[in-house]
């Protein structure tokens, strides 16, 4: 037997808003019944899409270390570098520049409270 991802938790001090800037980056979706204020608030994809749901979890303590676990994300209709602007408008802070002259590597940002994540090239740009 085997066993699937349920939920990929997030610790926070702000579920709400931490759930907000996740969603827009993913174009998830907040359930009808979460609220500023609640305690835990879930992401679900839009549109009848694929994925984990991701689960907003608060706790009393910061952020003290790097992640031990984090995302990577893959524009899908924008190039990586589009993508890291993007995100940044939403609320992202730049942590390290990994890109490469010949277009490969990585950005890494950080969420409004201190995740790593980071941003590759798109299919395209791989491809390219």
């Amino acid at each position: 037997m085997t066993s699937l991802i349920r939920h990929v938790d997030f610790d926070c001090a702000d579920p709400y808003t931490l759930a907000g800037f996740w969603a827009a980056v993913l174009d998830y979706r907040l359930g009808d019944d979460d609220h500023p204020g609640d305690p835990e608030v879930a992401l679900s994809p839009t549109g009848g899409g694929t994925g984990p749901v991701l689960l907003f979890l608060r706790v009393p303590e910061p952020k003290q270390v790097k992640n031990r676990l984090h995302v990577d994300l893959q524009p899908t209709d924008r190039t990586r570098d589009e993508e890291v602007e993007r995100l940044i408008g939403l609320g992202a802070t730049q942590v390290a520049d990994q890109r490469r002259p010949d277009g490969s590597g990585w950005v890494v940002l950080a969420d409004p409270e201190g995740n790593e994540f980071c941003v590759e090239r798109s299919a395209a740009e791989r491809a390219g």
